[in-house]
């Protein structure tokens, strides 16, 4: 079959099922890569194009388009990458003879500064889920893990009950692409990390006794998966900052990943330590904090520093 008569969707599933293989690609990684090649298959096809026979002009055009449909910097230069690696796959796997998108320059990511919480706010965050009259250990734990080791939600939605068995000192996290690494627990985590095994295990004998299989994970729900959904507790995540007082606007999962990191780094952490931490390859991605942290200063000092307040002037010069 020449490359030309592969269905479009043929050639994203062989490409996402190499990038599993040789690159170990996380799967949120591989749906954001399929949605976006679905999407550029859909533009080309009413054009009588394939991606056999795309050229440079096609892609352009495709990007054009993004462009016009209002979609993000981020979000246009994520779909650029993603077909330029599935024309890189296609070349080696002599399907192309080039790859027209090669020599594109992407619009690029705007760098800006994470949103992140104060102490003050987080505290509420985590009074807020403790409240809860049934669930109450479950969303403490849940909020205490999350602010004290900087997971990744899906890392810690996905966590195996038995990385918390034997009150360990550290977590061992699986991050994007298998990595694993450790993470310390804070006093505070670890209490609530083993009230709510109390609940687990009691919850689990109970459903034992009634033939019910044990769940793997910490955090186990009623859901395809077994356990917690990313999108269940982005919802839950917003209820607590209702309660809480918080803007829900400024508050997400990842909010309180970026408020560990923080508040690591005002309290004097290594930022090369905080790296290891959050799971980033790259300390250039962790530096992002200093900015942060730079504005914090910067706005304490604008605000007390009595140099920097602009002098009222004086009534005698009004008269000039």
């Amino acid at each position: 079959m020449s490359p030309s008569d592969r269905p479009m969707m043929n050639w994203v599933q062989a490409f996402l099922e190499a990038q599993a293989a040789e690159l170990d690609a996380a799967t949120n990684t591989q749906l954001a890569y399929a949605n976006d090649l679905k999407d550029f298959a859909g533009w080309l096809t009413p054009l009588g194009k394939h991606f056999a026979n795309a050229t440079q002009d096609d892609v352009e055009g495709y990007l054009i388009e993004c462009d016009t449909q209002g979609l993000s910097r981020s979000t246009r230069a994520r779909r650029l990458s993603a077909i330029r690696q599935l024309y890189r796959f296609a070349f080696e796997e002599g399907w192309r003879e080039d790859n027209p998108a090669i020599q594109i320059k992407g619009p690029g990511k705007t760098k800006s500064l994470p949103k992140t919480l104060s102490i003050v706010e987080v505290d509420a965050l985590i009074s807020a889920a403790a409240a809860h009259p049934k669930e109450g250990k479950r969303n403490a734990c849940l909020m205490q893990l999350l602010y004290a080791t900087g997971m990744r939600v899906t890392e810690l939605v996905t966590l195996p009950v038995s990385a918390a068995r034997g009150d360990p000192p550290m977590l061992l996290v699986r991050g994007k692409g298998g990595k694993e690494r450790m993470v310390p627990l804070s006093p505070p985590a670890k209490a609530a990390m083993a009230d709510w095994l109390h609940v687990w295990d009691a919850t689990n004998d109970a459903g034992r006794a009634l033939g019910k299989p044990e769940s793997k994970f910490l955090f186990p729900s009623r859901s395809k998966a077994g356990h917690l959904t990313r999108h269940h507790f982005f919802g839950m995540i917003k209820d607590f900052a209702v309660k809480a007082g918080v803007s829900p606007d400024k508050v997400t999962p990842h909010t309180l990943r970026h408020a560990f990191a923080t508040h690591l780094l005002e309290g004097g952490a290594d930022l090369r330590a905080i790296q290891t931490m959050l799971g980033h390859a790259d300390v250039a991605t962790t530096e992002i904090y200093t900015h942060v942290v730079g504005e914090r200063l910067t706005a304490l000092v604008m605000e007390h520093h009595p140099l920097a307040k602009v002098p009222p002037r004086d009534r005698d010069d009004t008269s000039s």
